[in-house]
């Protein structure tokens, strides 16, 4: 996925910020059950350009996320049962192919290199453009390492924030990979085959928390609650909630799948709206494409 240079990014990251502003509208109003009309307006957009927008953005069109929000269903919608989550987290556990199995590798860095704040590690980077808005992707010989979406600020705020987790790394522009990374990273939203290896740094207990987020079937949606008592720590929620909040790279480790008991979206370190944005999104694909089905753009 390519980024297109500069002039695009800020095209997408522009349109990406009209449908985060609807989506905050619509948090506000959709009992009202606004028209396709009044969300365009809020948008600044015509009636077809935003439904297409939204649709890119969103995955679902307009009509279905009121829906969704009016038939409070999002609970029984995004969360499946204990059990299907249990059978989930506990394939593979055992034996040392488990990784393998889940065709991805999380590698902890070592403790020498924590230490030495990345010295001897060389970091490429660079801006991809995605469905939920740029994000500069920072990654070693071994993985990924680092994922930040851009918001109000720019590309060198982002790449300083990575200075400063890996102060004595060298880093070095590469664009074209972070956007064929960013491809990888969306069909891993699909199916766990082809998603990216990863280097992060954190606690054991951290990696344990990714691990079980990555063993999370596409779609498969869960609490912190859920997640302790997976991880045999019933008592630990919060605890857990501090490691999947600490996770270096959203997206790939897919931590925008845990929600509040409540159904509740919660906070996202790209921002509580672009979490509802790519859960969104990566429910259309669950559904296999289903919303495509819609006759035309089904506007409201």
């Amino acid at each position: 996925m390519n980024s297109g240079g500069p002039q695009n990014q800020l095209k997408e990251q522009l349109n990406y910020q009209r449908i985060e502003r609807v989506l905050a509208w619509i948090d506000e109003h959709w009992r009202e059950q606004p028209s396709v009309d009044k969300l365009a307006a809020v948008a600044g957009l015509s009636p077809s350009h935003f439904h297409r927008l939204f649709k890119r953005f969103a995955g679902i069109t307009p009509k279905r996320l009121i829906e969704f929000l009016t038939a409070r269903e999002a609970r029984q919608r995004l969360m499946r049962s204990a059990s299907v989550l249990d059978a989930a987290l506990s394939s593979g556990l055992s034996g040392p192919g488990r990784l393998h199995d889940l065709m991805v590798t999380v590698e902890g860095a070592t403790p020498g290199q924590i230490q030495r704040a990345g010295h001897g590690m060389r970091i490429e980077f660079g801006v991809a453009a995605s469905p939920f808005g740029a994000c500069l992707i920072g990654q070693t010989d071994r993985g990924v390492c680092s994922l930040d979406f851009l918001r109000e600020d720019s590309e060198a705020a982002a790449a300083a924030r990575l200075t400063e987790r890996w102060p004595k790394a060298e880093l070095r522009p590469n664009a074209r990979r972070a956007a064929d990374t960013m491809s990888r990273i969306l069909n891993g939203l699909k199916s766990p085959s082809g998603r990216p290896s990863l280097e992060v740094q954190g606690s054991n207990f951290q990696l344990r928390v990714w691990d079980a987020l990555l063993r999370l079937p596409p779609g498969q949606l869960i609490s912190y609650g859920e997640l302790a008592r997976a991880l045999a720590m019933p008592g630990a929620s919060r605890a857990v909630g501090r490691a999947v909040g600490a996770n270096p790279v959203p997206l790939l480790i897919p931590c925008h799948r845990v929600l509040r008991q409540n159904g509740d979206f919660g906070q996202y370190s790209g921002g509580a709206l672009r979490k509802r944005a790519i859960v969104l999104w990566e429910q259309s694909q669950d559904n296999g494409g289903r919303a495509e089905a819609e006759q035309g753009a089904q506007c409201l």
